[in-house]
């Protein structure tokens, strides 16, 4: 609830800053790696934008992948968990590079 309540803020503080009224749509990216569940996140969405410029809006959401870099493989690899094994080497030596990321892409606004 907390991480909806934080994407309110941001798209309050835009509408102020840049004079809009209303949001349609919002873009947003939720890395793989994030630990933000992308079915809970538009629930919340949904009860905390109640009552402000982005009420009804549609939250779309945009997965991004999660990547790490493997030190025995000396390369960037695929990941789905963050203290996964490397899928080409089996090792655990692992520094996740993408993935853990949750930003507001874009706004539809009118």
């Amino acid at each position: 609830m907390s991480l909806a309540e934080g994407v309110l803020q941001l798209i309050e503080d835009a509408a102020r800053k840049d004079h809009f009224a209303k949001v349609n749509t919002v873009w947003l990216e939720i890395g793989q790696l994030s630990g933000v569940e992308p079915e809970a996140m538009v629930f919340c969405f949904d009860a905390v934008t109640r009552d402000s410029v982005a009420q009804g809006a549609r939250l779309e959401i945009i997965t991004l992948p999660g990547t790490a870099w493997c030190m025995a493989c000396a390369e960037t690899v695929p990941m789905t968990e963050v203290f996964g094994e490397c899928p080409q080497c089996g090792g655990y030596q692992l520094q996740v590079t993408g993935g853990t990321e949750m930003r507001v892409k874009e706004l539809e606004v009118e």
